[in-house]
């Protein structure tokens, strides 16, 4: 079983070997270095991703600028996000699209509309852009369900808060009436004891 595991054990010493003779000749100048010739990603490094509104056009751009236009949404206050809704106008699916992405990150009623129109247009959007507008309308439901247990476990409290007074209430009442019949039984006991 040695002759085994020393058979297994000298090529993997004669290649550690060669390697520390080479030194670092061997290996290549950057490991992550985009090959050149590959227009996508030098269009996304170079810049040229900067669409305010995003669209369909299927090329490097789609998905920086899709990302970009959803973190914009997120960071976005009201006034921005009027302002885009307002440019956003239209019944194209790139429009409904982009508009659900917007309302996504606005209040709790605009929510429902944007996962109306996540879920007409989904399908709509190019394949590659499908799964990260599918993650953002798997979130938004996430988080339309999470309002829906808090609004429902407010309900619970503000009705368990509401029984509550009724029952202090309903206490007052009793202790009102047991302080009369006490009063009562007192005279009672007082007469008997003066006949």
């Amino acid at each position: 079983m040695k002759g085994i595991d020393r058979m297994r054990l000298r090529p993997l010493l004669a290649c550690a070997t060669l390697l520390w003779l080479a030194g670092c000749e061997l290996l290549p100048e950057s490991p992550f270095a985009v090959p050149a010739g590959d227009t996508a990603s030098e269009v996304v490094e170079s810049g040229d991703c900067q669409a305010d509104v995003p669209g369909f056009a299927d090329g490097a751009c789609l998905l920086p600028e899709w990302m970009a236009f959803g973190l914009a949404s997120q960071r976005g206050d009201r006034e921005w996000r009027e302002a885009m809704l307002t440019r956003l106008e239209g019944s194209a699916a790139e429009r409904r699209l982009a508009r659900a992405v917007t309302l996504a990150w606005g209040s709790e009623r605009q929510w429902d509309e944007a996962s109306e129109l996540y879920k007409a247009d989904l399908a709509e959007a190019p394949p590659a852009l499908q799964p990260l507008l599918r993650y953002w309308l798997n979130e938004l439901e996430g988080r339309r369900a999470l309002a829906g247990r808090l609004e429902s476990a407010r309900a619970e409290l503000d009705g368990a808060e509401q029984r509550r007074a009724e029952l202090e209430e309903e206490n007052a009442a009793l202790a009102e009436k047991l302080e009369a019949l006490t009063a009562i039984e007192q005279s009672i006991n007082l007469r008997q004891q003066t006949d």
